[in-house]
């Protein structure tokens, strides 16, 4: 994980400190600065990054912890895991495009609520792209809190949360005031990497901010990527330095966050210190679950309305239904997203191949040499998630170029694997280091060698999770846009880069065509994750629902 993202930073430094042979220019100097602080935009660039980065992470983090500390072991804690669970597979430009539906001046909520307004045609407001960054911020929030709730689910059970919630409410607590007392002091620190992950992502992701993010200026990100885009190639200098100065935004970003960990921890102390029981928590309970069940319903409405946007003929407003349905735009569009749709696949094999035989040696060494991680084995392992993408892989295309391997790809496949080993990492360590070492014992005894018992022994008996981490890797690969286009050069199209490239445009039908194939990708690994292992132990039930 080190490797690639030291060796992107450096090839990102050294242009930007003026040094790039393949323009001529070999001396160092502090030009491509000069220019960069000139640019009248970079303020509120720099401002809007800032700002949409911590709003988003603060209330993804907040909602998830309310949700957990308010209904954790109820039926609708249960019930809203298992809406909010497969949003996880859904890409982010394909919700984010879903949310620009809904919110949109001509959306289905303008449209429903047309006839209580009396409005006629779509209502003449900045909702889309608005210069706050709170269209922005409200989409990352609906996919980030997933992501969140399911890291401090994985977290929750060697933390014994029921035993300190119960000592809690038999002293008088209120749930929520219970749960935040006991628990969530002990549990911070084990999702503190996932924050910090969403935090670095949030400020500098690149397509979301596309689609819903303001566009005079835009967020510092999406402007690096227009200067790289460029075809004044004088402007890659402007663009590797905005790059650095989005790594120190980000580093900055996350040393202030680390001081409001410090003063909320100190207040904490506080505030249980007081011993305040808070039994009149039934408001921030409801709050709690409602925001979680309209995050989870925003994702699957867009998804409804790139469904019927897909599918429509006439549509005027303020219908809530078009007048016509049609499959015009499935068969004119569909035809030609074979390619990509076919490179997606196979990209998305490879890279997943690729990180699970990394993973399944890691964690099949720490098993044989008996080694256990540190932490900061684990900072390096999310070191790809917090280093923002803008900000190393330029560097990663300077080097593809320089080695003849860009628009190729292998190049595109290797960047995709610094992606996908983390979340195959992540989603397959606990189930593998889980496993029951009996079955091995036994095994052995009968005669197997090492390398028999994880052939025959244990990788079948894990066959699930290795699947559905298999399938997260498959999710994260079909998402990726910014190393997918830099390194491959805009000759390697993908459903994403192509759903990303309509973001400008306003054919709402061909983006629906395109968003819904993109959805389908990352959901398809998915549902065989679940349908193989049933297949595979229908006449071993132990094993079939392991």
């Amino acid at each position: 994980m080190l490797g690639p993202v030291a060796a992107g930073l450096a090839g990102t430094l050294l242009p930007a400190f003026g040094v790039m042979p393949a323009l001529g220019r070999v001396e160092p100097g502090f030009m491509p600065f000069h220019e960069l602080v000139a640019w009248p935009g970079l303020p509120r660039a720099m401002a809007l990054s800032l700002g949409t980065g911590f709003a988003a992470t603060a209330l993804a983090l907040a909602i998830a912890l309310l949700i957990c500390a308010g209904w954790q072991g109820t039926r609708a804690f249960r019930w809203l895991e298992r809406a909010l669970s497969p949003l996880l597979s859904v890409p982010h430009a394909a919700a984010a495009f879903g949310f620009a539906f809904l919110i949109a001046p001509s959306g289905w909520i303008a449209r429903a609520l047309a006839p209580a307004t009396g409005w006629e045609r779509p209502p003449d407001l900045l909702i889309l792209q608005d210069p706050l960054g709170l269209s922005l911020i409200a989409g990352l929030v609906i996919k980030e809190v997933p992501f969140l709730l399911l890291m401090t689910l994985a977290a929750l059970p060697a933390l014994r949360p029921a035993q300190s919630l119960a000592t809690a409410r038999s002293l008088g607590y209120g749930r929520s005031t219970g749960w935040l007392k006991t628990v969530f002091p002990r549990l911070y620190p084990q999702i503190r990497l996932p924050v910090y992950a969403v935090l670095a992502f949030s400020m500098s992701v690149v397509d979301v901010a596309m689609i819903l993010g303001p566009s005079t200026p835009p967020t510092l990100s999406v402007q690096i990527l227009r200067w790289m885009n460029d075809p004044d190639l004088a402007l890659r200098l402007r663009a590797a330095a905005g790059a650095v100065l989005q790594l120190a935004l980000t580093v900055a970003a996350l040393g202030l966050w680390r001081l409001g960990e410090y003063a909320v921890a100190r207040l904490g102390r506080r505030w249980i210190a007081a011993g305040g029981r808070g039994t009149r928590d039934g408001l921030l309970r409801g709050a709690a679950l409602a925001l979680g069940a309209v995050s989870a319903a925003a994702v699957f409405l867009g998804l409804a309305a790139l469904a019927v946007w897909s599918v429509a003929g006439f549509w005027g407003f303020p219908a809530l239904l078009p007048d016509t349905l049609t499959l015009k735009s499935w068969m004119r569009q569909g035809p030609m997203l074979l390619a990509p749709a076919a490179d997606t696949a196979l990209i998305a094999l490879v890279a997943v191949g690729v990180a699970l035989a990394l993973v399944l040696a890691c964690l099949e060494a720490e098993d044989r040499f008996g080694l256990r991680p540190t932490t900061r084995a684990l900072w390096l392992l999310y070191l790809p998630l917090i280093v923002p993408q803008i900000a190393f892989l330029p560097g990663l295309q300077l080097l593809a170029l320089v080695t003849g391997i860009d628009g190729s790809r292998g190049a595109v496949i290797a960047g995709h694997v610094i992606f996908v080993l983390p979340y195959v990492f992540l989603s397959l360590s606990d189930p593998y280091r889980g496993w029951d070492a009996r079955h091995g014992a036994v095994a052995r005894a009968l005669g197997a060698g090492p390398a028999r018992v994880f052939w025959q022994v244990r990788l079948p008996m894990l066959l699930r999770p290795v699947l559905t981490a298999a399938a997260v890797g498959a999710a994260v690969s079909v998402g990726q846009f910014l190393p997918t286009l830099l390194l491959g050069a805009g000759r390697v199209p993908t459903l994403t880069t192509e759903a990303v490239a309509l973001a400008s445009g306003g054919a709402r039908r061909v983006i629906g065509v395109t968003a819904l194939a993109q959805t389908a990708a990352a959901f398809v690994p998915f549902a065989l994750a679940l349908l193989i292992p049933a297949l595979v132990w229908r006449n071993r039930r132990g094993l079939r629902h392991g």
